[in-house]
């Protein structure tokens, strides 16, 4: 299978909710550490403000949740990824999960699951890539530009991190070592090593892949500097003798799809497609009207090579 890349900039994207409203409620997290568990639990309000709810192409209102997740201190590498599928990826450090996939498919299949960070399907993103789910759940499909800013905004000057995955591995922003063994080499902003499909779509809507749908890319191997997914082996601030460590990027796939580790249960979501810790549900909007049951589905790709040397 061959692949040829060209860049989506999520900046140069027209996204919705542009005039801000905060919600009424302010927003609670607390993060602590019992035993080997990290355990976060929030309202899910951002600590940043959000577009205004519901808009044209987001029907719902943000209202407070009961998130609880838990995860390992310990995190260790699994010889083969995970796909996240509908489940929730990770959860940033305010307590607002990271939830990437969409509940919107072509003609309702499972196969063509529309992409929300490449902009082809308007689904009412504000300016931190998230919008609400009918529960009233804020989650965030790619770059929370918010979330980031509050940290210290990301400037090229330090890794930043962001949150925690469902494995316990830390996930970080776009910026990372150029030499990620070495501490003092300079930070640079990380690329994808998926691509866009060149073959036509086999099946489906058809056509010549263009991004609008997460089966229309492909991980090829060292095409950028991440894995399949997302993430690589590095020294970070946090952990300066080494972790495995996952980065959002601007390309797709935006915020990862597929598990180093293995998740906690707790990322499941409760009582199937509709629900999950804290209640998210599926997001609004797209074919099928508001709150559409999801499908399943997972990014294409070959398979995971076996985790190098601690």
């Amino acid at each position: 299978m061959s692949f040829r890349f060209i860049p989506i900039p999520i900046a140069a994207l027209a996204f919705a909710g542009s005039l801000f409203a905060a919600p009424a409620e302010k927003p609670e997290v607390n993060i602590t550490v019992e035993g080997e568990t990290r355990v976060i639990q929030s309202n899910g309000l951002p600590d940043h403000r959000p577009g205004r709810f519901p808009n044209a192409h987001n029907p719902n209102e943000i209202a407070p949740q009961d998130h609880k997740f838990r995860v390992t201190t310990k995190p260790v590498a699994a010889e083969q990824p995970t796909p996240a599928k509908h489940a929730i990826f990770g959860v940033g450090l305010n307590g607002v999960p990271f939830d990437p996939g969409t509940a919107e498919f072509w003609d309702g299949d499972p196969a063509w699951n529309y992409e929300a960070g490449t902009g082809f399907m308007d689904l009412g993103l504000d300016s931190s890539h998230a919008h609400v789910q009918p529960n009233g759940a804020y989650h965030y499909h790619a770059m929370p530009n918010g979330l980031i800013e509050k940290q210290g905004g990301d400037d090229g000057k330090k890794m930043v991190l962001v949150g925690w995955a469902a494995d316990g591995f830390p996930i970080y922003s776009a910026f990372g070592l150029t030499d990620p063994q070495n501490a003092a080499s300079p930070l640079k902003k990380l690329k994808s090593s998926y691509r866009l499909k060149k073959e036509k779509r086999e099946g489906g809507p058809g056509g010549k892949p263009d991004g609008t749908f997460t089966a229309d890319f492909g991980f090829v191997p060292e095409a950028g500097d991440l894995d399949e997914c997302n993430g690589r082996f590095s020294v970070t601030p946090e952990f300066p003798e080494g972790t495995y460590a996952y980065h959002l990027t601007e390309e797709f796939p935006f915020v990862p799809r597929l598990w180093r580790g293995t998740p906690d249960p707790s990322f499941e979501k409760r009582g199937g497609p509709g629900g999950g810790p804290g209640g998210p549900g599926r997001p609004g909007g797209g074919p099928g009207g508001p709150g559409r049951p999801p499908r399943g589905g997972r990014p294409p790709g070959p398979g995971f090579p076996p985790p190098p040397p601690r």
